[in-house]
């Protein structure tokens, strides 16, 4: 457990949080001193659908996450939810403020990434990806701040991507091969809503960050799109810099991009474990980007 307990009080609401980078970020938080409410759509089953063209279950539900935080000390409240579902997505905020007491702050996780060329691409997987990255942040950050104003504060946190900015000339094979052209765009514009709405929200004392992978992070539901012997960087990092956007006052830290490995490095943060009881070496900055996004969204 963290000794210095940034979050002491705090009630965080983290979705997607079953495994991969939500659960990673749900325990961080939890070490922090936060009661994290976790959320996904189902809170003992893992997640299961069609991806890559092919059915597949991702390991990892709601219930072991609630079970690492509590063993390791912290606090956590499991509370299932489909996003997909307009009324379970519009309540979802309410209802985990009625579970907690509360709410501090907002991560914005959960995702869908279903690759594919444009000139290929289902208009149902477009729509979905849409959804997921545009309107569900949205929304949830739409209720989310009606709960932060009354506590005179708050924190809202959206997973972006370093797939966000475009290619450069000339193009790389990657590049040319295509498929995460409406993935990265979406990741783009909601890079684009954390900085408005950063702007609209800064004399609440409402901040509003972005965080992404700077590379690879090797989580069940991105495994397919990582070659086995791409390096990958350990998700701490990236837990640690979504930390680092939940604790100081809007005026000090709002409206930014950062990257998981580049904040750190920049700020010359510590990085801590999961638990919070270990400081990680610092981390050697990738000179790439990576070929595939890290998510764990069916």
């Amino acid at each position: 457990m963290d000794k210095d307990r940034k979050l002491a009080g705090k009630v965080a609401l983290v979705t997607g949080s079953s495994r991969g980078i939500g659960r990673a970020i749900a325990q961080r938080l939890a070490s922090a001193g936060a009661t994290v409410v976790v959320t996904g759509r189902s809170a003992t089953a893992p997640a299961s659908g069609k991806r890559f063209g092919q059915d597949q279950v991702v390991p990892g539900t709601l219930a072991e996450t609630v079970a690492l935080i509590e063993a390791a000390g912290g606090k956590a409240l499991a509370l299932a939810a489909d996003l997909e579902d307009p009324a379970q997505r519009d309540s979802l905020v309410g209802r985990a403020a009625d579970l907690a007491g509360g709410l501090d702050i907002l991560v914005n996780n959960a995702g869908f990434a279903d690759y594919a060329r444009v000139e290929d691409m289902a208009l149902g997987t477009f729509d979905r990806t849409v959804e997921h990255y545009v309107r569900v942040p949205f929304r949830l950050a739409q209720d989310a701040i009606r709960h932060m104003r009354k506590g005179g504060a708050g924190w809202i946190v959206n997973v972006g991507s370093i797939t966000a900015y475009p290619p450069t000339r000339p193009y790389l094979d990657y590049a040319k091969q295509g498929g995460d052209v409406i993935y990265a765009s979406v990741k783009a514009a909601l890079h684009r809503m954390t900085q408005g709405l950063a702007a609209e929200m800064v004399d609440a004392n409402i901040a509003v960050n972005a965080v992404g992978p700077s590379t690879a992070i090797r989580t069940p539901g991105a495994e397919a799109l990582i070659p086995a012997d791409y390096p990958c960087e350990d998700v701490a990092y990236l837990a640690e810099t979504v930390l680092a956007m939940c604790h100081l006052p809007a005026a000090e830290r709002t409206g930014l991009v950062a990257f998981s490995m580049h904040f750190p490095h920049a700020l010359s943060l510590p990085v801590y474990s999961l638990d919070g009881t270990q400081q990680l070496p610092p981390a050697e900055l990738p000179i790439y980007s990576h070929p595939a996004t890290s998510h764990d969204g069916l």
